[in-house]
């Protein structure tokens, strides 16, 4: 499998039925285990799991994440429970639009190559207000509008297309990801690590892939 997945790879995974519950081996498992869990939550069949205070007390003294994420800092989109996941699964960084500033992408690179998570995985939603905000161009307070910068090629790619621009912004991201972190481009090259996006739907719970290319 590509570290940058196609749509349909990305489909392939989404389809494959995969439920175990064993840590991944591989980029590709961990990846099919993603969108399992999303499947069981857009069914209303969340699972639950490694959810209590035992899970918590079990990872304490380590984690141990198999996929590591660049989502949106919006209360709808609490990526966990979209996923199926629980306490130690997944590695999470937020921030409105999901954009990957240098922040991130140090948080990422921690989460990847120190705590061993396979997926990289930048999550976009339905009606994000970042990129609605950046297509508006109207003034905004305070620094809010330092995210614009990261925005802007999507939104002019899209043409006033709201779900286009979201598309083309998980796409823009993961794609800055792989290529500007030295760290994440290595990790690519060896096939220690998947890159992969998709879009959160917050009236359906699904998330369909992004197909992604360098």
């Amino acid at each position: 499998m590509s570290p940058l997945l196609s749509t349909s790879e990305a489909a392939a995974a989404l389809d494959s039925g995969a439920e175990s519950t064993a840590p991944p081996a591989t980029p590709a498992e961990a990846l099919e285990m993603l969108y399992a869990g999303n499947r069981r939550f857009s069914l209303g069949q969340s699972s639950s799991e490694n959810r209590h205070l035992d899970r918590v007390k079990a990872i304490a003294a380590r984690q141990n994440p198999f996929a590591a994420f660049l989502g949106c800092a919006d209360s709808r989109v609490p990526v966990e429970f979209i996923f199926d996941q629980g306490f130690g699964d997944l590695f999470v960084t937020r921030i409105a639009g999901n954009i990957a500033c240098s922040e991130n992408i140090g948080s990422l690179e921690f989460g990847t190559q120190i705590l061993g998570a396979k997926v990289l995985f930048v999550l976009g939603h339905s009606a994000c207000g970042a990129v609605a905000a950046t297509m508006d161009g109207s003034e905004v307070p305070g620094q809010i509008s330092g995210l614009f910068q990261y925005i802007r090629p999507a939104v002019k790619t899209a043409c006033g297309d709201l779900d286009l621009a979201v598309r083309e912004n998980v796409k823009n991201q993961a794609e800055l990801l792989a290529e500007a972190s030295p760290v994440i481009s290595k990790m690519i090259r060896r096939n220690e690590l998947i890159v992969a996006g998709g879009v959160y739907d917050l009236r359906t719970g699904i998330v369909t892939p992004v197909e992604l290319s360098l």
